[in-house]
């Protein structure tokens, strides 16, 4: 016996299989020109920008293998099993997602609505990543690069102080960059340069997705290919570095300790739902344009083995410029400490070196203890620095860029890294704008005579305007906020709604058949235990987890502030009281747009027909 919650009317609100077969040929909705193209689109959907600076920190974070591990197994028995469910209901009821849930029950609208709102949200602050990638790509036509050095004080007598203090990639990205406040609360007025390198991110995104998929889908040829060639650019150039196979290595080491954490549990769980895009609503609107006799099986197990793939192929082009910037600085530190001992001890010139700097360091010591230990010298650590964490952002915008500031021609590393990251955010942009721009027509909030033009026009221009948010000297903690909160408590909540919707309002009997009519077969034992029991259970533990953790800490952010006494350091302070209404916001809204829009519509009903 089958456990299935009434559902009255579903037949007359979904087409049949004799309607689908009929319709398709005739059907006005847009199609894609050939499968590679979708496989594309849903490859730079869910490949972005996260795949090069936030799985590699995870990565340095929780035990480098035991992650990858951890990471792999959940993106099979966690992923994947929603990625097809999204798949296939998209393909088999030839809707967005507003309007497949609205077509399995209209209580279900909600969930629509809340992918349709976690899609604008995390569209926002993409999109001003992709305006500081913007910025410094224009910066980068220029010899040498302006982050590779400190700029002259007022009168020219030497060096700004603030960047002695710190480095000149961080002060490049902190001052010159955004100009930054010291806090949340202190907007310190816009910043132009980023408005207008915000104007020229959405003017790129609403020509590439003026027509929707007819002119985005031209587009993923360039935005999906190019980053891997590039990536592949960076490894060959990569493993030639000194000290890439140090990090390579320290990569794959497993730390299995880690596996008894819960939080690399946490991270990893919602990582998944960030390599997919699940619960945006964009992967249901890409394959509800596809044929009704795709294999959409096929393609859920290619995607995965893609993005498994891709963010491990990511992760090791990445230690290799982390290996390269570690053994710099083990090599620095070194030096310096050479340096010392010779001046201290008038030793000559070349009888201390890299090679017998440990002999010659213990020797000097037994044999001085006190002269020694009134030298400044400097713990020199390669694993220390190599497990150093820099985190989101800070990884493209400083690691990178002081790794490409050693290399010889570092104007061309520098325009190929940010073309990559630039292709990485725009290709994952279409699939936001996607999951926008589809509710949108199909809850009817704009004319409905209105061509596709005139939509993704409005829906840019209303994003444009939002983000001046972003925009602000304190632009950088905002997008910091709404990366924690807008990407992680509504992707479960709506992830788990859409499982159990599909389970046990469609019918997991009547999915099956659905699958069997597109594809040929019914799915295996594998799918069945997944859809029942695996996939729900280990997203509602996570969002649990994720939610007890989240209650137990202090909500704290991290700010530039010359005056910290431990700067260039970042200082971790609270956030304000109000930001729990920006949090609320955030994350409370997407996440009960379900029960909120169910419960409208139950008030809605019961005066109706009262």
């Amino acid at each position: 016996m089958r456990l299935v919650l009434p559902n009255p009317g579903l037949d007359d609100r979904i087409p049949s299989y004799q309607d689908l077969e009929r319709t398709e040929e005739a059907s006005d909705r847009p199609k894609w020109d050939n499968k590679a193209q979708y496989i594309l689109t849903c490859v730079g959907f869910c490949i972005g920008i996260g795949n090069v600076w936030r799985f590699p920190y995870l990565c340095q974070t929780h035990g480098g293998g035991a992650f990858i591990i951890l990471y792999l197994i959940l993106l099979v028995l966690e992923g994947m099993p929603l990625l097809l469910l999204e798949f296939a209901i998209g393909q088999r009821l030839r809707n967005g997602s507003v309007g497949v849930w609205r077509s399995i029950n209209p209580y279900l609208t909600g969930i629509g609505i809340g992918s349709m709102l976690v899609s604008l949200l995390i569209g926002l602050y993409y999109n001003t990543l992709i305006a500081w990638i913007m910025w410094y790509l224009f910066n980068s036509f220029q010899s040498p690069l302006p982050w590779s050095q400190c700029p002259l004080n007022d009168n020219g007598t030497g060096f700004v102080p603030e960047c002695q203090r710190s480095s000149t990639m961080d002060y490049y990205f902190y001052r010159v960059t955004l100009n930054i406040t010291t806090s949340i609360a202190e907007s310190g007025g816009i910043h132009w340069p980023i408005v207008v390198c915000l104007l020229a991110a959405w003017t790129v995104i609403c020509i590439c997705y003026i027509r929707g998929i007819s002119t985005s889908g031209k587009a993923v040829y360039v935005t999906a290919i190019l980053p891997y060639i590039v990536l592949t650019i960076f490894l060959i150039r990569g493993l030639t570095l000194k000290g890439a196979l140090s990090g390579i290595i320290y990569l794959f080491t497993p730390d299995i300790s880690e596996l008894t954490k819960p939080t690399t549990w946490l991270d990893a769980g919602a990582q998944v739902f960030y390599a997919f895009s699940l619960a945006w609503g964009g992967l249901i609107s890409f394959s509800s344009y596809n044929p009704i006799h795709n294999n959409c099986m096929q393609d859920a197990v290619i995607l995965t083995a893609i993005t498994g793939f891709t963010s491990i192929y990511s992760a090791v082009v990445t230690y290799t410029v982390i290996g390269f910037r570690a053994t710099e600085k083990y090599d620095s530190c070194i030096s310096e400490n050479i340096l010392t001992l010779l001046n201290a001890f008038d030793l000559p010139e070349d009888s201390i070196n890299n090679n017998n700097y440990e002999a010659a360091f213990n020797h000097l010591n037994s044999s001085y203890p006190d002269i020694v230990f009134g030298l400044d010298i400097k713990p020199c650590d390669m694993q220390k620095l190599l497990s150093e964490g820099v985190e989101g952002t800070g990884l493209a915008f400083i690691v990178f860029t002081e790794a490409i500031t050693e290399m010889p021609g570092s104007p061309a590393w520098s325009v190929l890294f940010f073309i990559m990251l630039f292709c990485l955010g725009v290709s994952t942009l279409f699939g936001n704008i996607e999951g926008v721009v589809v509710p949108l027509k199909d809850l009817k909030m704009l004319p409905q005579k209105w061509p596709q033009e005139a939509i993704t026009g409005v829906t840019c221009v209303v994003a444009f305007i939002i983000c001046l948010l972003f925009a602000q000297h304190s632009g950088y903690y905002w997008v910091t906020l709404f990366d924690n909160f807008a990407g992680s408590v509504p992707l479960l909540t709506i992830g788990f709604f859409e499982m159990i919707a599909v389970v046990y309002i469609y019918g997991i009997d009547r999915f099956n058949e659905d699958i069997k009519f597109m594809i040929g077969y019914k799915p295996s034992i594998f799918w069945q235990v997944s859809w029942r029991f695996t996939s729900p259970l280990l997203v509602l533990i996570i969002l649990v987890f994720y939610l007890v953790t989240q209650s137990q800490e202090e909500l704290t952010y991290l700010v530039w502030d010359p005056k910290y006494d431990q700067f260039p350091s970042l200082a971790s302070v609270p956030y304000p009281s109000w930001i729990n209404l920006i949090i609320f916001i955030l994350a409370g809204i997407p996440s009960l747009a379900v029960p909120a829009y169910a419960l409208c519509r139950l008030v809605y009903v019961y005066f109706k027909n009262n």
